[in-house]
């Protein structure tokens, strides 16, 4: 019987390697900083670098609330999220940069009381959370060695590596296949060793069952970055992902899209009740 591969949905390649959603954890100790990142070869940087990711998001679980504004070839909007532990919710601040008219507002807060009510979308939210993070994380293991990793520049904060698809690596999946087949340049941070910024580009066409399954097409883009909003806390700020096809990784982002994410600030709501609560206050 044909192997065929589940829905994916090109997201979160930035909320992924926006991942992804959000790659936190703690800083390394000292003897991982420094003068012996300046050591270490370009392979081994990015396999630690790789390895802190991968122990952020198992580690932290911290909660956030902060604007949000996505832009896709059908809408612009500004939203406000608040993360809890039973999920995220969000509400429309602008549309295409106006105010929500008052049409706008009530079906914006009837959407936000459905899902208030509705356990079943409430779990597909979270269970397409968990996708994409599962998702992120095989990349992340996948970038030691999909990759011929090369220092660019380096300076006394930053760490800037040159990245290009290995021929010797042999993808074991589709979603690895397009990992493999991009280049581009990732920024590290040399204190801690964590991942800065990413941006790449798709070199070689990338088809599954002839193009039947999934097509990408060379030549499209995907970038994000991230900066520390707390002590020993990344989120990424920036999204981009411009890629042509008809096969999308993630569940939570599309291929054509642009996102960005602000003023920060430590979430206090324990329940998706709390977090609305907090959103009627939100102008």
């Amino acid at each position: 019987m044909m192997n065929t591969l589940p829905p994916i949905s090109l997201a979160s390649f930035a909320k992924t390697l926006r991942p992804l959603r959000s790659y936190l954890f703690f800083a390394l100790a000292a003897a991982a900083i420094g003068p012996q990142s300046r050591a270490q070869t370009p392979h081994q940087l990015i396999t630690t670098a790789a390895n802190n990711e991968l122990a952020a998001n198992k580690a932290d679980h911290s909660a956030w609330q902060y604007y949000d504004h996505d832009v896709t070839p059908d809408h612009d909007t500004l939203s406000y999220t608040v993360e809890t532990p039973q999920g995220d919710l969000h509400k429309l601040i602008q549309d295409h940069g106006r105010t929500p008219t008052p049409d706008q507002r009530a079906s914006d807060d009837q959407r936000r009381q459905n899902f208030l009510n509705d356990r079943a979308a409430q779990q597909k939210a979270r269970n397409n959370s968990s996708h994409d993070g599962n998702q992120a994380d095989d990349m992340l293991r996948l970038l030691p060695d999909a990759y011929i990793w090369t220092i660019a520049t380096e300076t006394p904060t930053l760490i800037t590596l040159n990245f290009k698809p290995d021929p010797n690596y042999s993808a074991k999946s589709f979603e690895a296949r397009v990992l493999g087949a991009m280049a581009g340049q990732l920024v590290l941070d040399r204190a801690e060793m964590r991942i800065v910024s990413i941006k790449g580009t798709l070199v070689d066409d990338v088809n599954l069952l002839g193009g039947l399954l999934a097509r990408l097409r060379k030549g499209g883009t995907f970038g994000y970055s991230r900066r520390e909003v707390g002590p020993g806390h990344w989120q990424m700020v920036t999204s981009t992902v411009h890629i042509n096809g008809h096969a999308l990784f993630f569940k939570t982002i599309g291929s054509d899209e642009d996102e960005s994410r602000s003023d920060f600030k430590p979430s206090p709501a324990q329940t998706l009740q709390q977090a609305n609560e907090i959103l009627k206050e939100i102008r």
